[in-house]
């Protein structure tokens, strides 16, 4: 064949033959000129303005109209909730603070009302020359200051029935004729008296425990009350602090949710477990000087 020779060159007639249409689009890009090829955009770039795209549209639409908007893929396979399911949610959780906010500021009002009427009633009664009998104490907390030598069978029983299986556990007790006369029996076993608003308080929040199925929670979020408590109109932790000073009508339940406090040994110790509080010892009733005991047991 002639193509063979002459080192296998083509003619002319045989080369492949320009576009006519290149020069032009080399002319209108630029391409064919040094430094002025057109920045490329990534694709990784292309699919975020295409998914950011995407969610503009589904957000305009939901607020547009009230269909419901399907959830939708991202380009990473995620899969998101429907953008009026997250708007109604939100909703609800800000109308649920604003009512724990509310009940909140209630409670201390509240607080506050009965601590003026209290001081109202008593210089009412030094003004006439009368006396001022308060109310008889409905709410005790109790500690377990012993151990477990020298227990009798019917102590060790009550001390159960109380919640107090360990050393130094805290428990709250409605006062009744029946829980007095249990504490009357475990007396040198325990130290108990009536806290005030700010030990409830301080050991609800510092030391405060819930028990959800039969395992001990920590109270780190006023969802866990809610669900355990919530058909019983408590939802927050102010509103189980509320329900266990006032000894309300579901203090049982309160009570029972909140797992026993597990407390420190007092900071600078006991002085003689052996002997009443009235005798310079620790058991026994010590009323409100419990709340110092208490703080230094927190």
């Amino acid at each position: 064949m002639w193509w063979r020779h002459a080192h296998h060159v083509l003619p002319v007639s045989h080369m492949r033959r320009r576009p006519a249409n290149m020069e032009a689009e080399t002319a209108a890009t630029g391409a064919g000129k040094p430094g002025k090829r057109l920045p490329t955009v990534p694709e990784s770039v292309l699919k975020k303005r295409k998914t950011l795209q995407r969610i503009r549209e589904a957000r305009a639409t939901a607020t547009a109209t009230a269909k419901k908007v399907r959830p939708f893929l991202t380009c990473r396979g995620y899969l998101l909730s429907s953008i009026k399911l997250r708007v109604s949610t939100f909703q609800v959780q800000k109308q649920k603070r604003k009512d724990i906010f509310k009940r909140a500021e209630k409670y201390v009002k509240e607080y506050r009302k009965n601590e003026r009427d209290e001081i109202r009633l008593r210089r009412e009664a030094k003004r006439y020359g009368n006396f001022y009998v308060p109310d008889e104490p409905k709410l005790a907390f109790i500690i377990r200051i012993r151990g477990i030598n020298g227990v009798s069978p019917k102590v060790r029983k009550i001390l159960q029935l109380l919640r107090l299986r360990q050393i130094h556990n805290g428990q709250f007790v409605r006062l009744n004729k029946a829980t007095i006369n249990m504490l009357r029996i475990v007396e040198p076993y325990i130290a108990f008296g009536y806290p005030n608003l700010k030990t409830v308080r301080e050991l609800v929040y510092k030391r405060g425990f819930g028990k959800v199925s039969h395992q001990r929670v920590a109270l780190t979020d006023n969802a866990i009350i809610e669900k355990a408590l919530g058909r019983h109109g408590i939802i927050c932790v102010e509103d189980l602090i509320h329900e266990i000073f006032t000894v309300g009508p579901h203090f049982k339940e309160a009570n029972n949710f909140l797992w026993p406090f597990k407390l420190s040994s007092p900071r600078g110790g006991f002085r003689k477990k052996l002997n009443h509080f009235v005798e310079g010892g620790d058991y026994g009733n010590r009323e409100e000087h419990l709340n110092q005991l208490v703080k230094r047991m927190i």
